[in-house]
């Protein structure tokens, strides 16, 4: 492939983010580029705009010429950038000051606060002996991402034994741990969920009502609170339903992770590359003009070619003239692609747009590649890490692709309108009767969608909804 096609390939998989990125380094490093301003053309394929007449040179017209004669079209196959534009400065060499003095800009937005940085801020602030702390580190070090105790406090002590003090007692260990357990996140330290649940429940103001009986319920009938057994729940704590509701309502209230409150992930965010929107009826289709800035070739420095008064210097100049070209060039050829592409799976999903999930049909990447021309593989680069903005929501290009099941009346019915239908029966059912995997698979036979019980179980698992004894609970 030449570098040409090679630059094309990779524009063509970045994300809106990465490119944002590619082309701040481009604009860096290549004095040639520059963002067009609002309302101006982008300058792509043709140079310039007329350049203002200077000294040297007789209009504008002529760069024009320059830059499109004495410069190839494409690289021979096979050749790397550096093989042919070898003056062309890496895009550090621009930027200015000492080396990472961007650094600050790049981590700026990685400020997030760890679980264990958090436990040891609170750990400083105790009254931990010297001893004490050294357990505390430990023990803060044992703890997961969701806030549990993953080592046995056995083994901390051995550990601790052999590596600092001998004479460190076991005791010691668990008094210490129930020092942490009184930090926040409430419930962290905790070493299973009951724990962490009772944990939760001791920091709660008292005067909630039925808190008594949330503690009752966790501390001595958790296993049948988890089994969801309501009729020997009340029979073994003598109380109505209305108070199990109550108790109930404040347990749900709990977070079964409690260290997820302060070991965030990093945000990410999704800026879509395409927005549909409907006017007078018809579906639109466009590039967001707000994804990626618009690039143009700066013309003052391509009118400077002409100028040079060495061989150096044109080919300096030159050089990276071809290569904002090609930049600029492979730029409007992805714009091109996907645009394309999208206009292509809005043809076929304006159900979905007009209707909702339940109305998907299926689609395969086959299915785009033929028709807009193109092989399956750039469709896959295509619609990968690439987003649509909808009057339904912001959807990645690939959400509108599923395999299909075949119905009673010889048609096709998309994997995501099932699981869509999945959802609205699990969503409408009795609380205390939910709906088996038999029972959904059954209904949605009666309404011509034959799909197995096995079926109706993965798509339920992947829209993360629990199996029907889970989902028991008092209406």
């Amino acid at each position: 492939m030449t570098p040409q096609l090679q630059q094309a390939i990779r524009l063509l998989q970045l994300s809106t983010l990465e490119l944002r990125t590619e082309i701040q380094e481009a604009l860096e490093s290549n004095l040639m580029l520059e963002v067009a301003e609002e309302g101006e053309a982008e300058a792509g394929e043709n140079a310039p705009e007329a350049a203002p007449d200077t000294p040297g040179t007789e209009s504008g017209d002529q760069d024009l010429d320059l830059q499109q004669s004495d410069i190839p079209d494409d690289l021979p196959v096979d050749t790397a950038w550096d093989d042919i534009y070898d003056n062309i400065a890496p895009a550090s060499s621009y930027t200015g000051g000492e080396e990472g003095a961007g650094s600050d800009y790049e981590t700026q937005g990685d400020s997030s606060e760890s679980l264990q940085d958090h436990l040891r801020w609170q750990m400083q602030l105790s009254h931990f002996s010297d001893t004490d702390i050294s357990i505390a580190e430990a023990v803060i070090d044992s703890i997961d991402e969701d806030g549990y105790l993953t080592t046995p406090l056995e083994d901390i002590h051995r550990a601790l034994a052999r590596d600092e003090d001998p004479d460190i007692e076991l005791d010691e260990v668990e008094a210490v741990l129930h020092g942490i357990q009184n930090f926040d996140p409430p419930g962290v330290g905790a070493r299973d969920l009951r724990e962490s649940l009772q944990l939760q429940l001791r920091q709660l103001p008292e005067d909630i009502a039925g808190l008594d009986t949330a503690r009752r319920l966790i501390g001595e009938h958790f296993d049948l609170l988890a089994g969801r057994d309501y009729a020997q729940l009340m029979r073994r704590m003598k109380i109505d339903e209305a108070a199990l509701k109550q108790a109930i309502k404040i347990v749900q209230s709990l977070n079964p992770r409690p260290g997820n409150q302060i070991a965030e992930a990093a945000t990410e965010y999704v800026v879509p590359d395409i927005i549909v929107h409907k006017v007078k009826g018809t579906w639109r289709v466009e590039l967001n003009p707000d994804a990626a800035p618009r690039l143009r070739i700066n013309s003052h420095y391509a009118s400077l070619i002409k100028q040079a008064n060495n061989n150096s210097d044109t080919t300096y100049l030159k050089n990276h003239l071809q290569e904002a070209r090609w930049f600029i060039k492979s730029l409007q050829s992805r714009n091109e692609t996907l645009l394309k592409v999208a206009t292509s799976i809005v043809k076929h999903q304006r159900d979905f747009l007009e209707h909702g999930e339940e109305a998907m049909k299926a689609l395969v990447l086959h299915d785009i590649a033929e028709e807009v021309g193109m092989h399956e593989s750039t469709i896959s680069r295509v619609t990968t890490n690439k987003y649509m903005h909808t009057p339904r929501g912001i959807f990645e290009l690939k959400y509108f692709f599923s395999s299909h099941v075949s119905t009673a009346s010889g048609g096709e019915c998309s994997a995501t309108a099932i699981r869509a239908f999945i959802k609205k029966l699990i969503a409408a059912e009795e609380p205390s009767k939910p709906l088996s995997d038999s029972k959904i698979a059954s209904i949605l036979s009666e309404q011509g969608i034959n799909v197995a019980r096995r079926t109706v179980a993965k798509y339920r698992e992947g829209l993360a909804i629990p199996p029907s004894n889970e989902r028991k609970r008092l209406a």
